[in-house]
């Protein structure tokens, strides 16, 4: 029989010791290497029992493993990504895919050329509340979409600012770091998007970056949104404090940070309650809705993500978030930045 799928992680840092401890559960795939050139590596390697590689080049000249996770500072992400696609091995690339559209280009063009297997590290795709809430939407239950409202309200202490103030800095603001996680979650619902507003205030913080934005979104179908991102307001209503997918934030249980509506119903996610109009000759404000919660077991993305990670290394999956997705997501977030910075509306060709 074949042996475990052998992934090394590039990064110890927070991201990429969470997807160290995600390997050290997930069979049929094992840790086989960490690459970090910082000294803090050391130990993190030593407590996983793994070599550890200051370069990319170095690991693949000792033990090419099956899959290679990166999880570096997003200024490597093209290059060490393309050093991966040459050396014939499969990646899964945190987000963003790149720091800009025009960085991310060249490398949506090199995975299309080599038929690379490169998967975008936008976890969420791989929630079980995600599958169940496009389930819904995909059924047709809500009938044709018309709105949505999402927020992604919450407070960062000083200390996240203090110990990396490069986040105080333009392209260390909630737009980049945060938001294109709610892109990615956004386009599953509700499809691609393709214009955007948006204003952006940095008055409570003070630095040089946004701290608060607000952003409408038209999507393709002809939905519309509204969409409030922070991270200065005491609020619970962010994907992290109300999906209990991960246990490091406190979560409040009746908190939605999503509601998608349509002409026959709405779906706040992610408690996945429905409210639907039993038949559409019904269809009134003065009529009393059906009310439902869509039943979902709840867990760890990062689990489900690295085992199709490992189903695509072994070439039995297709990336669910393929390059082309991480550079949608860019480009979207992009387009939110210079509405805010332009006061236009910005069009996002297909």
């Amino acid at each position: 029989m074949p042996g475990p799928t052998r992934i090394a992680v590039a990064g110890a840092g927070v991201i990429g010791r969470a997807h160290v401890g995600v390997l050290q559960r997930s069979p049929p795939c094992t840790l086989s290497a960490i690459v970090d050139p910082a000294p803090a590596a050391q130990a993190v390697a030593a407590a996983a029992g793994v070599p550890l590689y200051a370069s990319i080049a170095e690991l693949f000249a000792a033990d090419r493993p099956d899959g290679l996770v990166i999880a570096t500072p997003n200024a490597l992400h093209v290059p060490q990504a393309l050093e991966a696609i040459a050396g014939g091995v499969a990646v899964l690339l945190e987000k963003p895919i790149a720091p800009t559209v025009a960085e991310a280009r060249p490398l949506v063009r090199a995975v299309d050329e080599a038929g690379a297997r490169l998967l975008i590290g936008h976890h969420r795709a791989h929630s079980p509340i995600m599958a169940k809430a496009r389930a819904v939407v995909a059924s047709g239950r809500l009938g044709r979409l018309v709105a949505v409202t999402g927020s992604a309200t919450f407070y960062k202490p000083d200390a996240y600012f203090e110990s990396s103030p490069w986040r105080r800095e333009i392209g260390g603001g909630p737009i980049l770091l945060n938001l294109i996680h709610e892109i990615h979650n956004l386009r599953m619902l509700c499809g691609e998007i393709e214009a955007v507003q948006a204003t952006a205030s940095r008055a409570t913080r003070g630095h040089a970056v946004e701290d608060t934005v607000a952003i409408t979104l038209r999507f393709a179908g002809g939905a519309l949104g509204s969409f409030m991102l922070s991270d200065c307001a005491a609020s619970a209503r962010s994907w992290e404090q109300t999906s209990r997918e991960n246990p490091a934030y406190a979560s409040c249980d009746d908190e939605d940070c999503y509601l998608v509506a349509g002409t026959d119903g709405s779906l706040a996610v992610p408690t996945l309650r429905l409210k639907t109009y039993p038949r559409a000759a019904d269809r009134s404000w003065f009529k009393p809705f059906e009310l439902g919660v869509v039943g979902v077991v709840r867990d760890d993305p990062l689990l489900h993500q690295m085992a199709h990670f490992g189903a695509v290394v072994r070439g039995e999956a297709a990336p669910l978030v393929s390059a082309r997705d991480g550079l949608a997501n860019l480009r979207v977030t992009e387009a939110i930045a210079e509405a805010a910075a332009s006061g236009r509306t910005v069009e996002i060709p297909p």
